[in-house]
C-alpha cells in the first residue's frame, strides 16, 4: 500500500520545492516592498510608467508623470520601486 502511495508524496515534495515555495517567497517580497513605499519614491509600474509618488492611501497611489501630470493608480499596480527623489542640489 505505501508503495503506492509513495510516488505522489514524492512528487507533492518536489513541486513544493520548486513551485509552490519559491512563488510564496516571492510574493512575500513584493508585499514587504509594496508596504514599504512612501512619498517621494520613484516606481514603475507593470504597465511601464514611471513616476515619483506623490500621495498614498491604503489602495491608491497618485504618481507624478512630469511637472504637470498626475495619474493615479492602484498600489497594487506597482512593478517596483526605483529609489527615492532627492531634492536638487543648489547651484553655487
Amino acid at each position: 500500500m505505501w508503495m503506492s502511495i509513495l510516488p505522489f508524496v514524492l512528487m507533492f515534495v518536489v513541486f513544493y520545492f520548486l513551485l509552490i515555495r519559491p512563488q510564496q517567497k516571492k510574493q512575500k517580497q513584493r508585499n514587504q516592498m509594496l508596504n514599504a513605499l512612501g512619498k517621494g519614491d520613484k516606481v514603475v509600474t507593470i504597465g511601464g510608467l514611471h513616476g515619483t509618488i506623490v500621495e498614498m492611501t491604503d489602495d491608491i497611489v497618485v504618481l507624478r508623470v512630469n511637472d504637470v501630470t498626475k495619474l493615479t493608480f492602484d498600489r497594487s499596480a506597482i512593478s517596483h520601486a526605483s529609489a527615492k527623489e532627492t531634492a536638487p542640489a543648489a547651484k553655487a
